[in-house]
């Protein structure tokens, strides 16, 4: 998805299609006859949930009816062909960038997990950055946490940026463009209040990582649930993704959208074509388990600040974490492999984790932050 070839930013021409009459007749979709479907027990199939999700991005189904689908999906469980619908229908309306360099790798997560940590991907993206890799990083407002990427950049002084050139331009320069959904997905606005309303996770949040504005082909996505991970990573692969690593953290609260101390994690990867599956444990990067309530974030100044002091060298579980993250997203870049004969392997991975703290003990992650901000804006 990092670049402009046939096979990534144009969905028509890497998913197979029914025939042109078919998708006719189901651009004509009536929202309320779906819900009743829905609230039957009854599945859509792939140009239905595109149709249907067209309309949602064009403003044409009222909020009550958006409201009472997404919950219908959510409690019968939305299905592949529903999720690959509804993708199609907001890449085709995303404002994507140009002239990505190549190896550009996003690191996000999908939220809805509530267990309310501090921003791990977000401080992942410095780490990356500090070591020359491009980071595209996909990120939101908080729709259903307390701090969303894009609350804490602005708290550090990163603007929301909507300029898909200057965006471009940035990430070739400073190694790190933060991509703000709304900017990049205008027509999400139409749901944006129904998500925020409704407070659970949605489709919308596997939406997000499944249409990042860069089409990298480079991905690691924090999955709250660990029964999407092999649709998360098939349907990125479909999408032309080259490595693609879906994660999924158990905790002592619940599944986690990132990988943590608090359990054993669990990833479903597509690497050429090939999907395959790996069990990751803390201990194998070198670090003890510690209870996800260690991790625990708050408001956005809060972890904007928790942030900051990370980059300036505090030590702990939050720091912790973020390594183990980079370690496995640097293989994910191409940077670092961590698997061998089938399985991670705990020495390279420990390498890697070693190749992460270099990047904030040099300060080079402090920098790449300071590039970003310009001029960062004090924390309050």
């Amino acid at each position: 998805m990092d670049g402009h070839e046939t096979g990534r930013g144009d969905l028509r021409t890497v998913l197979p299609r029914t025939d042109q009459p078919q998708r006719v007749l189901a651009q004509g979709i009536l929202p309320q006859k779906v819900l009743h479907r829905l609230v039957a027990g009854e599945r859509l199939d792939e140009d239905e949930a595109e149709a249907l999700f067209s309309r949602i991005m064009r403003g044409e189904v009222e909020p009550v009816e958006l409201a009472a689908i997404l919950t219908a999906l959510r409690m019968r469980g939305e299905t592949e062909a529903e999720l690959r619908g509804a993708v199609r229908a907001v890449r085709a309306c995303m404002t994507a960038l140009e002239d990505v360099p190549e190896g550009a790798i996003d690191v996000c997560g999908t939220g809805g997990d509530g267990l309310g940590t501090l921003n791990v991907s977000t401080a992942v993206a410095f780490v990356l950055a500090g070591l020359g890799v491009p980071v595209a990083k996909h990120g939101n407002r908080a729709l259903s946490s307390r701090s969303g990427a894009t609350d804490v950049l602005q708290m550090l002084g990163i603007e929301p940026e909507g300029d898909a050139a200057l965006q471009s331009e940035r990430l070739r320069r400073d190694g790190v463009a933060f991509l703000a959904a709304p900017l990049h997905h205008p027509a999400m606005r139409h749901a944006a209040g129904v998500r925020k309303a409704l407070g659970f996770r949605t489709v919308f949040n596997l939406l997000g990582p499944l249409c990042n504005p860069a089409r990298v082909r480079r991905q690691m996505v924090g999955v709250f649930d660990a029964g999407w991970l092999d649709t998360v990573a098939r349907t990125l692969g479909a999408l032309g993704g080259t490595c693609i690593w879906a994660v999924h953290g158990e905790t002592d609260r619940g599944g986690a959208d990132e990988l943590t101390l608090a359990g054993p994690g669990r990833v479903s990867a597509w690497d050429e074509g090939d999907l395959r599956h790996f069990h990751l444990e803390p201990e194998m990067a070198g670090f003890p388990r510690r209870p996800i309530a260690e991790l625990a974030g708050g408001a956005p100044g809060e972890n904007a600040m928790a942030l900051r002091a990370l980059l300036d060298g505090a030590r702990g579980v939050y720091r912790d974490t973020v390594l183990l993250n980079a370690a496995v997203a640097l293989h994910v870049a191409g940077r670092g492999p961590i698997v061998a004969q089938g399985r991670v392997c705990p020495a390279a991975l420990k390498e890697n984790v070693a190749r992460a703290a270099s990047s904030l003990d040099c300060g080079a992650a402090a920098a790449a932050l300071k590039a970003a901000a310009h001029v960062a804006a004090p924390v309050e």
